[in-house]
């Protein structure tokens, strides 16, 4: 790096320290610089400037951490020192009312995104309405004693009735024959069996195959 490039980082360096007055690493001041300078620029000028008495630098363990030089800073008497500190107390309470608000505004904002909107809420009513009418309309019907499915559709049912309730009489008597022949070998009862493979049956429901 040419001398003129060393003065000018040196320069932006001791120039952003001394704006900032606060403790800095290497790494810091070259991340808050957007990088605009090397790292190695930056790790030069501060040792250049510590050197110098500019920077003060403070080793804890392996980091380093460098800070402007105090007496470049002019003397703060006690009753700026209280006004500062009362600015500060007030900052502080300004922030802290802010938070307060802040949580408020986002418990509220949480709120409304739980509720529905009015246009969804009108298109959900344009669906709900409908419903209703058709409902009304059936209990009507149920009322007055119409019928509600046609012979057709009653042909049906009774059909996948019967359907159903064979098929379930013959897994039935499959199940009954498959057990029968464990317990020609089985040492123990049936109630034992049957707990010991987990099996209910339509007894132990209080349930049994319709009459057809």
């Amino acid at each position: 790096m040419s001398k003129l490039k060393e003065a000018t980082a040196s320069q932006a360096v001791l120039a952003y320290m001394i704006k900032q007055n606060r403790p800095y690493s290497v790494q810091d001041v070259f991340q808050n610089m957007g990088k605009d300078l090397g790292k190695t620029a930056v790790m030069k000028a501060m040792e250049g400037l510590t050197a110098e008495g500019k920077l003060k630098e403070k080793v804890y363990g392996k980091q380093k951490v460098y800070v402007a030089d105090q007496s470049q800073f002019p003397a703060v008497n006690d009753a700026e020192l209280r006004a500062i500190d009362e600015r500060i107390t007030q900052l502080n309470e300004k922030i802290q009312l802010s938070q307060e608000e802040i949580r408020k505004l986002e418990t509220e904002l949480q709120q409304y995104n739980g509720t529905m909107s009015t246009n969804m809420a009108r298109s959900e009513l344009s669906q709900i309405y409908p419903e209703i009418e058709a409902l009304k309309l059936k209990l009507t019907k149920l009322k007055e004693g119409r019928v509600l499915i046609s012979k057709e559709e009653k042909e049906i049912i009774f059909k996948n009735r019967e359907k159903y309730v064979k098929e379930w009489r013959k897994r039935k008597r499959t199940a009954s024959d498959i057990l029968n022949s464990i317990m020609e070998g089985y040492p123990k009862s049936k109630k034992q069996l049957f707990e010991e493979i987990g099996i209910e049956t339509d007894e132990d429901c209080n349930v049994k195959p319709p009459d057809l």
